[in-house]
């Protein structure tokens, strides 16, 4: 891979690799180091990729396998996040009022839900990305839309 290569790839799926990351994270930060993380292994990536869908795909199943490390590491289990200490996250990147009840599922069901509905995936190659067959994704779509459509009719009914 050319330096070129590199820096078109950089250019167009940061914020998609980045978001997957948050997505499976809910941390900022700890998402964008996952992200360099990611383009560091596409750097020094010595395989060959058949096109940008193939390189886009790579990057995101690498962005989920490495946010899930850092989800059952230690250091990750054992620290305190400083919004339980009272401070108030300095980010709020995302402006849609469907993300914090999409935050609030469990990783796989919104990991299956960003790849389909933000990163536009379909459901086989959803299966592809995630390495699960194409109707265990139907069922987490479905099981996810379900306590999405709870989570934000009660938090209507809780503004009433």
């Amino acid at each position: 891979m050319t330096d070129n290569d590199f820096d078109r790839y950089v250019g167009l799926y940061r914020n998609s690799v980045t978001r997957a990351a948050m997505c499976i994270l809910r941390d900022a930060d700890e998402a964008e180091d996952i992200a360099q993380e990611v383009f560091l292994r596409l750097y020094t990536y010595s395989g060959r990729f058949t096109g940008d869908e193939h390189v886009r795909a790579w990057l995101l199943r690498c962005a989920a396998n490495l946010s899930i490390d850092a989800l059952r590491s230690f250091r990750r289990k054992n620290a305190v996040s400083l919004s339980d200490i009272g401070e108030q996250p300095a980010r709020n990147n995302e402006k849609s009022a469907v993300l914090p009840a999409i935050m609030a599922l469990p990783a796989k069901l919104r990991i299956a839900i960003y790849l389909h509905y933000y990163e536009g995936y379909s459901v086989q190659e959803t299966a592809r990305i995630l390495k699960i067959s194409q109707s265990a994704v139907k069922q987490r779509l479905k099981s996810g839309r379900e306590k999405l459509k709870a989570l934000i009719k009660g938090e209507i009914e809780d503004d009433i």
